[in-house]
């Protein structure tokens, strides 16, 4: 099965040759290895490069252990650079299994793989990919390490404009399968709800966090375990790690303090299986600080985590909202709108929130996530932040049923969750 990847091709094949390195970041399994040998690849080849021109160097393939070391990385590439009037392709894939622990944990150690790719782009026959699955080691240092010569792709789990062609259902019971089992690829290809599940529960132990325990050489597995399924039941809250270390305390668990808590939310921020979203102040126009919002990237994960059995579709909905807006290139907050009103006959102050503060380039849009609109009562509700915001962007509120677009008379524009999903410009309606 073929799966379309056009967003992400198409950035790959604006930015070939231009004198940077590529480098393709996400989540494991995620599809960063078929959008460069395959989907790249196959354009290169049909747009007339060789096949001993494109020189491939998966580093999680045992047969090219050797490479981990980059002293070896560097010889093996250069022997296939055979004829300096012959342009070549470079792929590496999972990049850090070239970087070593210490170098790792110790920012005073240089780390020889960028070194390596540096060298590289040093030749004017030569253009470079590289893809890996955590920030710390190559998207959060492209500028320092690189120089301004990296060129970041992040590239997510299939949005459900992606999932949904793909799966052969009708968008209804695609929707429903995508909340619960999510967007990694290769859950498409599970015959069953067992498989898939299975898929996900295997991924989440194997895989993520044995990753992280073992790259951050974290002593108790079990902290980091219990901290992710408190941030997956967590989805559409706001929370901190004071917050979170009170739930653990709650527990009685009291061996994790704060100061690791904040440690384990940025390491799984670095492996990309959480987003942290920020809270900013609409009418201050200044970002608040704590607390933040945290989505999942991959909702299967998230529900794996769970046992699948935390399916709320509220705050499933609203983590698939702010994925799908990641995945069209926006910014986005969590915003708050702090108004006066009487109590007792006193002025007091509250904070309204608006789910999401959307910003890409001059544009900006503020949108309310909200499940059902049964009355007029319940838009009123959602409504409220959104009249309080004293400018004239774009207000939006998404609701999971069939809903026609319309503007109701406050200006606020009412849209089905479909509608938005499936059509890039649908905030622009």
């Amino acid at each position: 099965m073929e799966i379309k990847r056009d967003n992400y091709l198409n950035k790959l094949i604006s930015k070939r040759n231009n004198g940077l390195i590529k480098v393709i970041t996400g989540i494991r399994r995620c599809g960063k290895s078929y959008l460069l040998f395959n989907l790249f690849y196959d354009y290169l080849i049909e747009e007339g490069v060789s096949k001993d021109c494109i020189i491939s160097v998966p580093l999680d393939d045992d047969d090219y252990i050797e490479c981990c070391n980059p002293q070896k990385l560097s010889e093996y590439i250069k022997s296939k650079i055979t004829d300096s009037n012959r342009h070549y392709y470079i792929f590496i894939d999972e990049a850090q299994y070239a970087i070593s622990k210490e170098e790792m944990k110790n920012p005073d150690v240089p780390i020889r793989l960028y070194g390596v790719l540096n060298g590289l782009l040093r030749k004017k026959n030569v253009d470079v990919y590289v893809t890996g699955s955590n920030s710390k080691f190559l998207s959060s240092d492209i500028l320092t390490e690189f120089r301004g010569r990296g060129d970041e792709i992040h590239i997510a789990p299939l949005s459900f404009s992606e999932y949904y062609p793909a799966s052969g259902k009708d968008k209804y019971d695609a929707w429903q399968e995508y909340l619960f089992y999510g967007g990694l690829p290769h859950i498409l290809s599970e015959p069953d709800n067992e498989s898939k599940e299975a898929y996900l529960e295997r991924l989440n132990s194997e895989i993520y966090i044995r990753d992280i325990v073992e790259r951050y050489e974290i002593r108790e597995a079990s902290g980091m375990e219990t901290l992710m399924k408190v941030i997956a039941s967590a989805i559409g809250s706001l929370t901190n790690a004071q917050k979170i270390s009170d739930t653990f305390n709650s527990n009685g668990d009291k061996l994790v303090s704060m100061p690791t808590i904040s440690n384990y939310l940025k390491y799984l921020i670095e492996s990309f299986l959480i987003q942290k979203v920020e809270k900013y102040d609409i009418k201050g126009r200044k970002y608040i600080g704590t607390p933040s919002k945290y989505y999942y990237t991959d909702l299967g994960l998230r529900n794996a985590l769970l046992n699948f059995r935390q399916f709320e579709e509220t705050h499933l909905m609203e983590n698939a909202i702010y994925n799908e807006l990641i995945y069209r290139g926006y910014k986005v907050d969590v915003g708050v709108v702090e108004i006066r009103i009487d109590e007792d006959g006193k002025k007091v102050r509250k904070q309204l929130e608006v789910d999401f503060v959307v910003n890409q380039g001059s544009k900006r849009y503020y949108i309310q996530s909200a499940y059902a609109l049964p009355n007029q009562a319940k838009i009123e509700q959602e409504q409220a932040s959104l009249i309080k915001i004293p400018d004239s962007f774009k207000k939006i509120i998404i609701t999971s049923g069939n809903t026609p677009v319309w503007r109701n008379d406050q200006g606020i524009t009412i849209m089905g969750l479909f509608d938005f999903l499936l059509n890039e410009d649908s905030l622009d309606y």
